[in-house]
Order: structure tokens, then sequence, then C-alpha cells
């Protein structure tokens, strides 16, 4: 079967095979949904390299990461090669899929794909993120002690300035994400966000840890800040998770957090348009919202100063 999107055209194949066993979800069922829901996730995708994570044969087999373009792939679908570290001049570097429009999302899906993971910076400006993010790890399944550590993250971010974007991510925990001036290198990003985080964690110890050794953290939520680092990606908005009934990363609104009936994987390929289309996306134009690290830097110092007294 031949679905057409402008001037390029996606052979479709095997649409009926079955990907997520428990919910009976078919890989015709993922291929509509990207199909359906690319307006909302091109937007957050575009111009990023990805990261493809593939089930080909479903959930319950064992699937892989893919970064490199397949040579199979069709000319038009777009890539840009990257230098596997941030200060390499060599030539070797990976060539990374840019899902810059529909045809490209059906693509993928149709190759089964279900997750797709963006770096933090677009090909324009690749050594310089235009996101800070927090991933908040729970060591167990008390969502409300996600929420309130998502809650504290985000207002720290608001002290200095920056304006906070949670996100649900289909697993476990959440995001809560920050958009940047695309000017400072990966690394000054990253000691900013540890700084936010050491803070964060000497403010609340019973409750949150930056310990990366699960047997230290002793029940506390983990606050992951080592995603903001290059090379390194986070999952996209509205991209589906390899998990039962097919849960997909969903931002919110900030109040949303306050919602003692918010879950994890609340929201899936099939109730998500419908929330669209009541709502709207919750991180729509973040883009206009983005700080400058200056004067970030200069507020958190602040904070850290005041925390002294």
């Amino acid at each position: 079967m031949m679905a057409r999107f402008g001037r390029y055209s996606v052979e479709l194949s095997n649409t009926d095979k079955v990907l997520f066993p428990e919910a009976d979800i078919t890989k015709g069922e993922l291929i509509d949904y990207y199909r359906k829901i690319a307006e909302w996730l091109i937007p957050h995708a575009k111009d990023r390299p990805l990261t493809l994570q593939r089930f080909p044969d479903g959930i319950d087999q064992d699937g892989f990461y893919q970064q490199q373009r397949g040579d199979y792939f069709p000319d038009w679908i777009q890539s840009r090669k990257t230098p596997r570290a941030e200060d390499s001049n060599s030539d070797e570097a990976v060539d990374h899929v840019l899902c810059n429009n529909q045809a490209t999302l059906v693509y993928l899906a149709n190759q089964g794909v279900i997750t797709l993971h963006g770096w933090l910076s677009r090909t324009t400006r690749l050594t310089r993120p235009d996101r800070l993010i927090f991933d908040l790890d729970p060591a167990d399944e008390d969502f409300h002690a996600v929420r309130r550590a998502a809650r504290q993250v985000a207002a720290l971010m608001q002290d200095l300035g920056l304006r906070p974007y949670a996100m649900t991510t289909g697993s476990r925990g959440l995001h809560v994400m920050a958009p940047l001036r695309a000017q400072a290198q990966f690394d000054e990003v990253r000691a900013l966000a540890q700084a936010m985080a050491r803070h964060l964690a000497g403010q609340h110890s019973d409750t949150l840890t930056v310990e990366q050794r699960k047997d230290k953290r002793r029940g506390r939520i983990y606050l992951d800040v080592m995603r903001n680092a290059y090379g390194q990606t986070a999952v996209l908005p509205y991209a589906v998770r390899a998990k039962a009934g097919a849960p997909v990363a969903t931002p919110l609104d900030l109040d949303e957090l306050d919602d003692s009936d918010l879950a994890p994987r609340g929201w899936n390929i099939h109730n998500i348009l419908r929330r669209l289309g009541q709502k709207g996306d919750p991180w729509a134009g973040m883009g206009r919202h983005a700080r400058g690290m200056q004067h970030v830097r200069q507020a958190l110092n602040t904070v850290l100063e005041s925390s002294r007294h």
C-alpha cells in the first residue's frame, strides 16, 4: 500500500502486524497515530538529530536503538552528520535522521520506530543547546512525590527567570524543561543544571537526591541532569513509548502538576488527540520564552548566596 504526502510517497507494509500485544495495537494503528500527530510533534522535532528506538517485531520482542541513518532510507529523508564528540574536528561522524515533515514520521513508523529521542540542540547550532532539562527519576511508583518534585524544580527555574515546561514521559517520571537561547556550550548548561540540582537536593534532602547510584538514593527522587550534554537525547513530546497500552509523552500545563489524578501514562495513542483538540499543545511556541545563560547564572548565584545565610 502506498501513502502520498505531497511530493513524497511512503510504501506501507505489514500494517496488521501487532506491535503492542496486550492492547492488540497494530503497526497500522501506530502509523495512523504518527500521521495524525505530526502537526504537533514536528515543531518539537524540527532540525534535532534523532535516535530511533525500533521494535520491528513488537514490544514483547527485542528492540534496538538506531542512530545512523539507514543506507536504504529514501533520499528525501533529511539527515545531519554529527561529530561523535563536541570538540571533535575529525571526519568520523554519525549521520542522524531529522524528522522535519509528516512523510518522514510515517516512514519511520513503518520501519517499526516506536519512540523518537531528540537532541537538546538543533542542527543550526549543534554544540549550543536550546533546552535545559531535569529528568525526575522516581525510586518507586509514588507519582505524587514526582509531581511535588517537578513543582520544586519549576519553582527554582522561575526564581532564576527561566520559563519551566513539564511533560509526562509515558514511563514513570516527569521531565521539566526550560527553553534557552542557543548561545552557551553544553558544558556550561550542564554545570548550571548540576548546581541547580545540588541546591534543590540540599533544600529538600529528605525527598530529592543527586546520587547516581540507586543504592544511595534511599527512596528519594533522583534529579537527573546528565542529559544536558552533547549527543544526549530526551524523548520527544507526543512520541509513543514501548510500553503496554502505547502511552505517549505528553506536555502539561504547570497547574496540572497539582492534579492528584495526573498519571505518568495517562495519555496514549487513543486519547491524546482528544486532549489536543480540547486544549492544544501547552508547549507550543515555547522558544519565544528562551532565556540567556548570563542572567540565569547571576540569579542562581544570588539564590545560592542567600541560602548560605
